[in-house]
């Protein structure tokens, strides 16, 4: 049975203002060069507003779809595929030469289950670095209020902070593990970068909104109203031509063409499902969307949006990292403290990780060798690395308070569409 489902009309406006990006080839480590046309419009200081289509009412109950446990799996082309072709071990940007491997923990201060503060750690509002050899803290600074994700750029060359509360993006040497000048950016929950490097997309979860921004200085070229509660998550497509996005608080999926950011489809899997985390799949054509509340990982073919069942994983199912070789998707199930591994060709979990004594596993990523899964506890002030061997703990290590996306960096890959490091 299929949920909810809404073809939304294309918005009418202004076409996106970035310019059309063109490969013009690949250079050492798979990294591609990426030449640029000048925007067509949307100078600096330009912004623009789209509103967003009026949708239909959403399904006051949950789509019996969501309960059901997917069954045995149509036979479908499996492994890396093109999409993790580039993000295998040793695959390095020559962006990242000299860069040291460390593990950057953004300290929210805030509940990573009600939106509420429930530490009495003074600490937050900050940056913990980690280095992930001696499981030491080797750094530490401010970068404002509600830090929810540390982003690496589309070139590398960046991390960006999200500091959500403070309304500002905090630039971090990836080099150095220093914090540079922030920049003013309204409620940055969470950023992407389009597959070409022309945009940034913040997404500002409490406005119900994606801002198109500069993907260097950050500049405002225009703001799109998101048609839903929430909006937060995002993966895109294996040719890069559209985008998949979570409503957390509504329920909705929304799909956007990369280029002209119109909404071409919508999907309602209803409010109680809290969509979180997405992630496409080794085949390149399967989204897999983390259900809080339904406990597993929704499964969704992105190019007829027709939903395919759920895995179950765990409670509080949350964040989505494939394996080194894209083989498996490690997820957090962070109400009851686990990690599930799935194998997204027989559709199931076939490993479960579980923390001794407890914990909650939210967001964070893999090792540049692939040996370790790095993960932030969010209610418990604390860092979990597990050994993706045999998934025991390794190590947890105190941080701030409520930490939330930690981003292991550098990883292999020739760019990043953004997150915590979603790499290609």
């Amino acid at each position: 049975m299929r949920p909810h489902r809404i073809r939304a009309a294309l918005i009418c406006g202004l076409a996106v203002t970035a310019g059309v990006a063109a490969v013009a080839g690949q250079t050492g480590h798979g990294r591609s060069t990426v030449a640029f046309q000048p925007p067509a419009s949307g100078a600096a200081g330009h912004v623009t507003h789209t509103p967003p289509p009026t949708l239909a009412q959403p399904p006051s109950v949950v789509p019996d779809w969501i309960r059901a446990i997917v069954g045995p799996p149509e036979l479908r082309p499996a492994g890396p595929a093109a999409v993790y072709t580039y993000t295998q071990v040793g695959m390095f940007s020559a962006a990242v030469k000299g860069d040291p491997q460390l593990v950057y923990v953004p300290n929210s201060g805030e509940s990573g289950m009600h939106g509420l503060n429930n530490s009495s750690n003074p600490d937050r509002d900050s940056v913990t670095v980690i280095d992930p050899r001696t499981f030491r803290v080797v750094g530490h600074f401010k970068v404002g209020g509600l830090p929810q994700h540390v982003t690496p750029s589309w070139d590398l060359k960046t991390l960006w902070a999200d500091a959500s509360g403070g309304n500002q993006l905090v630039p971090i040497n990836p080099r150095t593990a220093k914090p540079g000048k922030p920049v003013p950016v309204d409620a940055p929950y969470n950023l992407y970068f389009t597959p070409d490097g022309s945009t940034a997309l913040v997404m500002a979860e409490r406005r119900n909104r994606i801002d198109v921004r500069d993907p260097h200085t950050m500049q405002l070229r225009r703001s799109i109203d998101a048609p839903c509660n929430g909006i937060n998550h995002a993966d895109f497509s294996a040719d890069g031509s559209y985008f998949l996005a979570t409503c957390e608080f509504s329920g909705h999926i929304l799909k956007y063409d990369t280029k002209t950011l119109d909404l071409i489809d919508n999907i309602d899997l209803g409010p109680e499902s809290m969509p979180q985390d997405i992630r496409l799949g080794p085949d390149g054509h399967t989204f897999y969307i983390a259900a809080l509340n339904q406990g597993g990982l929704i499964v969704l073919d992105g190019d007829s949006l027709d939903t395919e069942g759920l895995i179950p994983t765990g409670k509080g199912a949350h964040g989505i990292y494939p394996s080194r070789d894209g083989k498996l998707l490690y997820v957090s199930n962070r109400d009851e403290g686990s990690v599930s591994v799935v194998d997204p060709v027989a559709r199931k979990a076939t490993a479960k990780w579980r923390i001794p004594h407890g914990g909650s596993p939210d967001m964070g990523g893999v090792s540049a060798d692939g040996t370790q899964l790095w993960l932030s506890g969010r209610d418990n002030d604390e860092v979990y690395c597990f050994s993706t061997k045999d998934g025991h703990l390794l190590a947890r290590i105190p941080v701030g308070a409520n930490p939330h996306g930690l981003a292991f960096f550098p990883q292999p890959g020739r760019y990043s569409l953004g997150h915590t490091g979603s790499f290609r």
